[in-house]
């Protein structure tokens, strides 16, 4: 058996959605965004869905759209995908990261607010892994502080926080459609605000600048007229295609969540007398949406002292798990241990210890809509074979 740690599962109607703009003749963004943002936005709660070109997309489109720029600073986990700290340099701003709870490998809100300066203009909390960020703590802060809130939802599909969807709660939310993700449009993002002005302003920045997009200008009176561009934006439209299989999947999505849930609650089932596994954090203000199932693996207590002998022991365990054919992953990396971060702002590991240890010591399991009984089951079979 050859299990992935992710496999995209597509309908034949969602497979032939793209048919729809193809014979149209509408390829770029047009009436298929449209509809997908409409559904998006039934299905989140949010008043205004915006595709764009990715998450990161979306991530940096917020940043931009509240004036953030050089001499700023940005508050960043320190677990996360490095997007959330790259779009903060790219905008000539500074990353301030922030330790994570080990319980829950989200942001520690007890440390957020050791890490606020006159600079600090806004802060980036990351739904990881589908489990909710504690926001309001962090709102908390943000209006003490006077802080743009941007949540990195790219896992938060179905996740949600005391029954509102992430993405809901900041002054946008960011989510993915990466194939590893539980909607997909093999890349692709979607920016959530219920912020009629900012949502304007960052429709206008994926497109150029343009105060009108092609879609109103052609239907308009005057197709024949180009558009005035307030703003000096960038490229990061998504286009009918992605959106056509996008809006497709979303006829779903509650089955899609309900279905990821069910595969977590199998695992939670069969691994909970393990002393060497610390599965997901469940919580009663916490809806997960199991972008991934991400664990600790820990056959002995996590400490600086011992992280570099566990990281050998769960490396081994991965390398036994590949050659039975089940594929895992470190749930994600320690950003403040990789090369750029580490030599621009002369980090090190111990640093953010809780960081350190979740980049070292964390295994996800495969977990992914339209994964087979039998496929988890041996999954689980041989997990059960390990000793501590």
């Amino acid at each position: 058996m050859n299990i992935p740690i992710a496999r995209t599962n597509l309908l034949d109607s969602e497979i032939n959605s793209v048919l729809d703009p193809l014979k149209s003749g509408w390829l770029v963004q047009g009436p298929k965004v449209k509809e997908f943002e409409d559904k998006w936005c039934a299905f989140t709660g949010a008043q205004h869905s915006i595709a764009v070109t990715s998450c990161t997309s979306g991530l940096h489109l917020s940043l931009a759209a509240s004036g953030f720029g050089p001499g700023d600073e940005a508050i960043v986990p320190a677990f996360t995908w490095i997007s959330t700290a790259n779009v903060v340099e790219h905008l000539g701003g500074k990353v301030v990261f922030c330790d994570i709870d080990s319980k829950t490998f989200n942001i520690d809100i007890a440390q957020i607010e050791s890490k606020i300066t006159e600079r600090t203009k806004a802060i980036l909390p990351v739904h990881l892994f589908g489990l909710a960020a504690d926001m309001d703590p962090i709102l908390t802060l943000a209006e003490k502080h006077n802080l743009f809130v941007v949540e990195d939802a790219a896992c938060g599909f179905g996740s949600k926080y005391k029954d509102e969807h992430v993405g809901t709660l900041g002054d946008t939310g960011c989510f993915s459609f990466h194939p590893r993700k539980a909607i997909t449009t093999g890349e692709g993002g979607m920016v959530t605000t219920n912020d009629s002005n900012l949502a304007d302003k960052i429709r206008r920045l994926r497109d150029h600048g343009a105060a009108m997009t092609d879609l109103q200008r052609h239907l308009g009176a005057r197709p024949y007229l180009l558009a005035d561009h307030p703003d000096a934006g960038y490229n990061q439209r998504m286009t009918d295609l992605q959106a056509a299989i996008g809006s497709a999947q979303m006829d779903r999505a509650e089955g899609i969540v309900s279905e990821r849930q069910g595969l977590a609650k199998k695992y939670d089932d069969a691994f909970a007398n393990l002393d060497w596994l610390k599965t997901p954090f469940r919580g009663d203000d916490f809806e997960h949406g199991y972008q991934s199932y991400p664990c600790l693996f820990m056959p002995k207590d996590i400490s600086l002292e011992s992280v570099k002998k566990i990281n050998a022991q769960r490396n081994q365990w991965m390398d036994d798990l590949q050659k039975k054919g089940i594929s895992t992953r470190p749930a994600t990396h320690a950003v403040h241990m990789l090369s750029f971060y580490r030599e621009k702002y002369q980090l090190s590991p111990e640093d953010f210890p809780n960081a350190y240890a979740a980049d070292q010591c964390s295994i996800s399991l495969p977990l992914f809509h339209g994964m087979e009984q039998s496929e988890q089951d041996f999954v689980i079979e041989k997990m059960l074979e390990f000793k501590s």
